[in-house]
């Protein structure tokens, strides 16, 4: 018994989707795994970011914004590694799915932009100060410490960066896959009327 033609043909271009698919599953895999690490190493190097001398002491506990920036850090590389692994398991791409990936990939975004705008601000002041409220350079005391928190602070923003990417990815998937809702004509009142 011979295979009809249209079958073949439809088996074959569903392989060729399959391979697409897989090799943009893949690349996707890898570009939520990137800020896994590099959160990961920001987490660390800002933990272990204190300093002691002859003028005080000094850690990233100290300060509110390096908190923040700690914590988004830590989810942040959590929801990568959770996001990695959905990703990399075949399965077909829903509206569900679709939304969820969208939201959270934008509300990661933001949640690590604003972490990393505050605590530049910090480093900003630590470095230059400001005058018009007294507060005095602290990086020429505390040099080592400002180190580490640039150094944070710069993994940080390319984190920002991939979840920029990752964000452009999952807004290109539900919009370009998903049709938008349709509207529903609905009567504004018993006269005829036209909506507001």
């Amino acid at each position: 018994m011979a295979e009809k033609p249209e079958k073949v043909v439809e088996e074959r271009e569903y392989e060729q989707g399959g391979n697409e698919s897989s090799t943009a599953r893949t690349a996707e895999t890898l570009l939520r795994l990137l800020p896994l690490g590099l959160c990961i190493a920001a987490l660390v190097i800002m933990l272990k970011d204190s300093q002691t001398n002859e003028y005080g002491s000094i850690s990233y506990s100290d300060l509110g914004a390096f908190k923040y920036l700690v914590n988004v850090n830590g989810i942040c590389a959590g929801y990568s590694l959770l996001t990695a692994v959905i990703v990399a398991v075949p399965r077909p791409c829903t509206m569900s799915w679709a939304w969820t990936f969208f939201l959270l990939d934008q509300l990661l975004t933001y949640a690590i932009l604003a972490a990393g705008a505050v605590s530049a601000e910090v480093v900003y002041l630590a470095y230059k100060g400001d005058i018009a409220v007294t507060w005095s350079e602290a990086c020429d005391s505390f040099g080592g410490f400002c180190r580490k928190a640039t150094d944070s602070l710069i993994i940080t923003f390319v984190v920002v960066a991939c979840f920029a990417g990752l964000s452009l990815i999952s807004s290109y998937r539900l919009f370009s896959k998903f049709d938008p809702p349709i509207a529903v004509d609905r009567p504004c009142d018993s006269k005829g009327g036209s909506c507001p």
